[in-house]
């Protein structure tokens, strides 16, 4: 079968390698998958530039989190699924419910766990969910990662979004753009950031009610604070460079979901949320029930995932560059087979 990896050391996409490989088999609790589409995140470069948690790679990695497929063979004791089930994997490979802990474990297409770009992989019944029926391999691709995060930050915390609430998304990236399509199924007003005013526009289409571009409003969260009265869920994707601007846009008792590191600098003091009640609830993704309630509720309300462009399996590394590019608006997908 074949397999790109990410090579020992790797500090740039000169160290990603197209190979061929033996094709695993589904050992006892395992289910074996034949992989039709995956999808990038930010992490992913950061993955292959050697500047994710631990730094760089020392060993060869097969790269992302995100693939969907349908299952090719079960091994002993597998009764959750069945061959011909279509599926994903689960970013986080040993956590389906309940709070976040240390026993999460590993976190797919980064050391020491395996990834899905590839044909074939054979993941723990426990790391695998059902897609959602109403999407096509490519979209439910875009889930995993990116889906299970802005599902967790806008409906799994001590306060999920309710009809009429406000919703704060920074950019247009796929947590940002998944985030307004789910805020929107849950009846609150959307408000989203950019720098250009062609992708205001274009979430504007999604039903975003308001836009604010953030290079000719510079304090966009007083701008968003004064639109809705005070946020009630921001999602914060920006990382600490947007984080003061964040804290300023919500509203009482509201909160501010930490899910991006993109920029750096910035003010993080929290005093911001001191006198009106808000608080800070960091995101790392989700859990496997969470991944099916994002599937329900987007077969549910028809959400389509908005991916900007698919590339062929032989062209991963132009999709991690196109990904990396100010172009994006979305998903950037890369069809196996």
């Amino acid at each position: 079968m074949r397999t790109w990896i990410i090579g020992a050391g790797s500090d740039s996409l000169d160290h990603m390698k197209l190979i061929e490989q033996e094709r695993p088999t589904a050992a006892p609790g395992e289910v074996l998958i034949r992989i039709h589409a995956c999808s990038l995140n930010y992490r992913d470069q950061a993955i292959v530039t050697g500047n994710y948690f631990g730094g760089k790679v020392a060993a060869d990695q097969v790269p992302l989190s995100d693939g969907a497929g349908t299952v090719e063979a079960i091994g002993a004791g597998v009764t959750r699924f069945a061959v011909g089930d279509r599926v994903a994997g689960l970013f986080f490979q040993n956590w389906y419910d309940g709070l976040p802990s240390a026993k999460a474990g590993p976190a797919l297409g980064a050391p020491p766990a395996k990834g899905m770009l590839t044909e074939f992989v054979a993941l723990p019944e426990r790391g695998v969910t059902r897609i959602a029926e109403s999407l096509s391999f490519e979209e439910a691709a875009t889930l995993p990662c990116a889906g299970v995060t802005a599902w967790n930050a806008l409906m799994e915390g001590p306060r999920p979004t309710r009809p009429g609430d406000s919703v704060l998304v920074l950019g247009t990236g796929g947590v940002s753009l998944l985030a307004l399509q789910i805020a929107r199924a849950a009846g609150a007003t959307v408000i989203a950031t950019s720098s250009s005013d062609e992708k205001l526009a274009r979430v504007a289409a999604l039903g975003a009610q308001h836009g604010i571009n953030y290079r000719s409003v510079a304090d966009w969260g007083a701008a968003a604070a004064k639109l809705s009265g005070g946020i009630d869920h921001v999602v914060e994707v920006g990382g600490t460079g947007t984080l003061a601007q964040s804290m300023q846009a919500v509203g009482f008792n509201g909160e501010v979901s930490l899910i991006g590191v993109l920029t750096h600098g910035g003010d993080t003091a929290p005093h911001a949320l001191m006198m009106k009640g808000a608080s800070l609830r960091g995101i790392f993704v989700g859990n496997g029930a969470m991944a099916e309630r994002l599937n329900a509720c987007i077969d549910a309300n028809g959400i389509k995932p908005v991916i900007d462009r698919v590339f062929p399996f032989e062209e991963a590394v132009e999709a991690y560059r196109y990904q990396a590019s100010s172009a994006l608006f979305g998903k950037v997908v890369i069809r196996v087979a």
